[in-house]
């Protein structure tokens, strides 16, 4: 009789019968927007912007002959569009990166403050008892002046065969 089920465990994913897959870091392009981000926020690109407009619209201009996007530059209009719809959700990518890292690092600052807060507090408490231990040990000086208090109360014969 055919055995209607196989040995093979459902709860256990087949081996080696797959096609290798990428191992892709999946930081790796949230890293990059982070890039395009800090190149988007610089004076270089905007200067590189301004310079390819200046040279899109003098050549379309100048060029009668060869107008690949006339007066109204709807094609230079699209560009920016289109590089706006990417920049914006970058831009975006990057600064929730940032945030995740500022929250760790409040998070770890909050740790820390809290951990000098109580080396704070026990060393407060320690110094506390050595000055009550401090005050209830017997000092020379309280030795001496006792040792004086009990010499007057002793009669005169006795402090006369104590010298």
């Amino acid at each position: 009789m055919p055995e209607l089920h196989s040995n093979r465990r459902l709860d256990q994913p087949r081996a080696g019968r797959r096609s290798p897959r990428l191992a892709l870091d999946p930081d790796a392009f949230a890293r990059l927007s982070e890039r395009v981000a800090r190149f988007l926020g610089t004076g270089r690109y905007l200067g590189i912007q301004t310079v390819i407009v200046i040279v899109w619209i003098a050549l379309n201009l100048a060029a009668f002959s060869w107008q690949w996007d006339p007066y109204p530059f709807i094609l230079l209009n699209l560009a920016f569009s289109t590089q706006a719809a990417y920049a914006a959700p970058l831009i975006l990518l990057a600064q929730n990166r940032q945030d995740d890292r500022d929250r760790v690092s409040l998070e770890e600052d909050r740790n820390r403050a809290a951990q000098t807060k109580a080396d704070t507090e026990y060393l407060a408490r320690e110094l506390a008892a050595l000055r009550v231990a401090i005050g209830e040990v017997a000092t020379r000086d309280y030795l001496r002046g006792e040792l004086e208090k009990l010499a007057e109360r002793l009669p005169t014969n006795e402090r006369s065969r104590k010298r």
